[in-house]
């Protein structure tokens, strides 16, 4: 290796322990890069090469943190020696720097707190499965110091229920580009039997059912990964598991246009709308519903529906909802919340609820 090959590297050796081993709780000094140079790079180097690569850093636009002091004087003795009268007189000697840069850090590009904060989306994402959200996580972990790496090893664990399909990322690559180029895509779709297995749907006379459809949007919902989309026989929504499609593959025919579906209102998708209004991602139509709340439900209300809800009729105790929503959102919530909430309008639903519990109840009484 040429003599001017490691120069060329040494400014990279410089960032990378920077990156490595300093934030703002740990500083670096010229001699502590120095000695770390030294000792895991093998390449010893003077002080001014150190400071003259982390200026160059700066000048190229690293995010790099230091603090500049003054330089003290620094007095040597000097010993002059004449035929009749000795001496010790001291001279100033001055560096050929007027101030000592130190305390250096890399700002990293995110905090530990946001670090913390994406890590955990990933252990909370139970459509990526174990080895991809591990090697995420790494990945993540990389970004910032060694410092963050000791903490977070210790903190985090996988859920066991997670996917295990391997193909997820390839089924988000490929409706990824099939959005972009408003293509229809084919896949077939897996559930679990009671083996705890997934196993591809099936037809009833015992093929695989292959599934059509023109994808739109793929969203993030309650720890899982959805695809909006429209099943190719029918003129409506459908909402499918990112993590249960197997075998896609992208179509040469073009999809249909999402604002000339049904339950578009002939308006180009609004997924923060979309999302509102589908709290469950369930397919159905939407419907204007007001529901009696016992007030403790208010925040339960605001985190599932949004601030767009409006209240009306507030007692003491109780509280009217009304919200524009999924008709079997509204049906699933007031069953998980009941008697807590009760379904005033419309009158269809109420119905139904009130037939659905009386059912419960029978089956109960047995």
């Amino acid at each position: 290796m040429s003599a001017e090959h490691p120069k060329k590297l040494l400014i990279l050796y410089i960032l990378d322990i920077l990156q490595k081993y300093s934030d703002e709780e740990h500083r670096l000094s010229q001699k502590d890069i120095q000695d770390i140079l030294k000792k895991e790079y093998e390449m010893p180097v003077d002080r001014k090469a150190v400071k003259r690569n982390l200026l160059n850093l700066i000048e190229y636009g690293s995010n790099i943190e230091y603090r500049e002091v003054a330089r003290k004087d620094i007095f040597k003795k000097k010993i002059c020696i004449s035929d009749d009268n000795p001496q010790v007189l001291t001279e100033k000697e001055h560096s050929d720097d007027n101030s000592l840069w130190t305390d250096f850090y890399l700002k990293q590009k995110f905090t530990n707190e946001e670090l913390r904060l994406l890590i955990d989306s990933l252990l909370f994402a139970k459509h990526i499965p174990y080895k991809q959200a591990k090697d995420m996580i790494s990945k993540l972990e990389s970004l910032s110091n060694i410092y963050f790496k000791s903490r977070s090893q210790y903190i985090y664990s996988f859920p066991v229920d997670r996917t295990d399909n391997k193909q997820v990322f390839y089924n988000i690559s490929v409706l990824d580009e099939a959005i972009r180029k408003k293509k229809k895509v084919s896949f077939e779709y897996a559930e679990y039997h009671t083996d705890k297995k997934m196993h591809l749907k099936k037809r009833e006379d015992g093929r695989i059912r292959k599934y059509i459809i023109t994808p739109y949007q793929m969203v993030a919902q309650d720890g899982k990964y959805y695809l909006i989309c429209n099943y190719d026989k029918y003129d409506d929504i459908s909402n499918y598991r990112v993590d249960r499609i197997r075998n896609i593959q992208i179509l040469e025919e073009n999809g249909k246009p999402f604002e000339t579906l049904k339950w578009s209102g002939h308006q180009k998708m609004d997924l923060n709308k979309y999302t509102k209004e589908h709290v469950y991602m369930y397919s159905s139509e939407n419907a204007f519903v007001k529901f009696r709340i016992v007030k403790a439900m208010i925040s339960d209300v605001i985190d599932l529906f949004g601030k767009d809800v409006v209240f009306s009729e507030e007692t003491d105790t109780h509280v009217v909802v009304s919200v524009h929503v999924n008709e079997r959102a509204a049906e699933q919530f007031a069953k998980n919340y009941a008697p807590d909430v009760i379904v005033l309008q419309p009158k269809r639903l109420r119905n139904k609820l009130r037939d659905d519990l009386k059912k419960s109840w029978e089956a109960y009484e047995d």
